[in-house]
């Protein structure tokens, strides 16, 4: 993941942002009082994490678990994630950037931006192996159903691509994806062939279909597009741009935007939730943004929840259990602060 600007670039960035106006359409109704009235996020509890430096970049869960990847400090965190504590630390990966865990390998797979792919076992963290990745690893997904990693890697035009890795095996697939442009966020559809891939050096989405292995090209008009989320149901991919700070949707069938609002500046990560119908937007300028999406096109801004300047990454895996819907916020450490992981507990 890119390194972001300055305080004084977020500042300069935040006064910008007053002037900046919706190009959705026209929105219905306005969301319910109700909605407004009450918290959509509280903060509930945080983890220490004593001795952590720099800043954070992915989120992942698996077996109970919160993974955080801790990019300045050359270390993954391991949360438990109903006691709320750090269970473990790997130490020695540098600069970790994506993390994915496979429940059904049992594997934690953490991506390094000097090239490599470190594969561990899910239970005592020894590590199995390494792959390399010409250019970086940076965003992981896992596709339980073919037991596959997905890697987006490469730093320029010829690497740049989205390769597989079986997670039984630990060996990497013919299955590689030529982007021409340095991938970002990306999510796989769950009930199709297709991959939506964030590349920002292109102004683009790009859409590959698994199947044919064909590549599909859609412009963005805003640009340095990061971070992205799918309503799969709904035919729609939510993406966070810099430049403007939008939070932009675009419809899968069409591949054409048919919302775009401003939104928090320099986000990195945001998480739709399908249950809610919400879009939680986090940003390094210190704040959460949340919104309620009225229908596939529009999107009322519900809750701006102010956190910590330079707090841009998030994990949200959807709810764990019955009453157990946790939102996790990565804080770095500060001058007299410990780094630390703050939880959110969502609400109606």
């Amino acid at each position: 993941m890119r390194k972001y600007g300055g305080i004084g670039a977020l500042l300069a960035l935040l006064v910008a942002l007053t002037s900046c106006k919706s190009t959705q359409p026209t929105a219905p109704a306005s969301a319910p009082t109700a909605a407004e009235a009450a918290p959509p996020m509280i903060l509930t509890a945080t983890v220490p994490l004593e001795g952590v430096k720099g800043r954070f970049d992915h989120f992942a869960s698996g077996k109970g678990r919160v993974f955080v990847s801790g990019l300045g400090n050359n270390s993954v965190e391991v949360i438990d994630l109903f006691q709320g504590t750090r269970s473990h630390e790997i130490m020695g990966v540098p600069n970790p950037q994506g993390v994915a865990f496979s429940p059904e390998a049992n594997k934690l797979f953490v991506a390094s931006e000097k090239g490599k792919l470190y594969i561990y076992d899910g239970d005592s963290y020894k590590l199995i192996t390494t792959l390399d990745f010409d250019g970086g690893a940076d965003n992981l997904r896992y596709d339980a159903a073919t037991k596959r990693v997905y890697v987006g890697c490469g730093d320029d035009e010829k690497n740049s691509a989205i390769a597989a890795v079986d997670a039984m095996t630990n060996k990497r697939l013919d299955e590689v994806y030529k982007l021409g442009g340095e991938p970002e966020s990306f999510q796989l559809e769950k009930n199709g062939p297709n991959i939506y891939v964030n590349v920002p050096d292109l102004k683009q989405i790009v859409v590959i279909n698994r199947t044919t292995k064909e590549l599909a090209r859609w412009p963005v008009t805003v640009a340095q597009n990061f971070p992205m989320a799918l309503d799969e149901a709904d035919h729609r991919v939510i993406v966070g741009t810099r430049e403007p700070a939008t939070l932009s949707v675009f419809d899968t069938s069409t591949g054409k935007m048919v919302a775009s609002v401003p939104t928090v500046q320099d986000t990195d990560d945001l998480y739709y939730s399908a249950e809610r119908k919400r879009v939680y937007v986090p940003g390094r300028a210190g704040s959460i943004w949340v919104y309620q999406q009225t229908d596939p096109d529009h999107y009322n801004i519900i809750s701006k929840i102010p956190t910590v300047v330079g707090a841009g990454t998030a994990g949200y895996f959807g709810r764990q259990g019955k009453g157990f819907d946790r939102f996790y916020l990565a804080v770095s450490a500060g001058a007299n602060s410990n780094a630390e992981v703050r939880i959110y507990t969502l609400q109606d």
